[in-house]
């Protein structure tokens, strides 16, 4: 059984989990009748769910304090394939070639993905948390809604420039986008009941319902 003090710290693992696995996904460019998506779109979509969920319950403060550690853990991890990437390889290692393939395109990717989850999340965030405040609590499926569909246009646009541009035509580029930000928002709408129930019992749990009133919204400061 998870203790309440426990509850924050499971859901911050989850997160960056998500962030880091769907970013290696994001090496496949998948299609399926006729559309593009890449494979990261599979999973990334809920890390969107577990903002909503932290700006929701925490407020605004506490989850932008987990977007920059999701931040600062696809650096380490960027960084991390880049070097091993340009390190000698051994003698009698014959998947060089292999690995640059696949994780040699992961720099770019993640360059991608920092600078469009870092907008997304924050417009994500920012929209949920003024709702919350405006709608004194109520409709919590709009305020999800509403704040995932600004937020992944955002992140889907900047990502899908930043990772594809000059790599795909400019049809499939279009035809890629639309397809990812179908399918975020879609999964989002589709995992609403859900959203509701892990909501009301982590209020429950955890004996918080934080409304943002009166901090500070910038980017940069990591208390209220």
């Amino acid at each position: 059984m998870i203790q309440n003090k426990q509850i924050f710290s499971v859901i911050v693992g989850l997160f960056v989990a998500v962030l880091l696995v769907s970013n290696l996904a994001s090496t496949k460019v998948v299609q399926l009748n006729g559309w593009l998506f890449d494979g990261g779109t599979i999973l990334f979509p809920l890390a969107y769910i577990f903002g909503d969920v932290l700006t929701e319950v925490y407020g605004y403060a506490r989850a932008r304090l987990v977007i920059w550690l999701g931040f600062f853990s696809l650096a380490l991890m960027s960084v991390t394939l880049l070097i091993v990437q340009y390190l000698p390889p051994a003698s009698d290692w014959p998947n060089q070639t292999a690995f640059e393939t696949i994780l040699g395109f992961v720099p770019r990717l993640a360059l991608a993905s920092l600078i469009a989850y870092l907008a997304g999340e924050f417009v994500n965030s920012y929209i949920l948390s003024k709702l919350k405040i405006k709608t004194q609590g109520k409709y919590l499926w709009l305020r999800t809604i509403s704040s995932t569909v600004f937020g992944q246009a955002v992140d889907t646009t900047i990502f899908a420039v930043v990772a594809f541009a000059g790599l795909l035509p400019l049809a499939a580029l279009l035809n890629l986008s639309i397809t990812i930000y179908l399918m975020k928002v879609g999964l989002e709408i589709i995992c609403t009941p859900l959203t509701y129930k892990v909501i009301a019992w982590l209020k429950k749990e955890e004996g918080l319902d934080v409304y943002d009133k009166g901090i500070n919204y910038s980017l940069f400061k990591w208390r209220a």
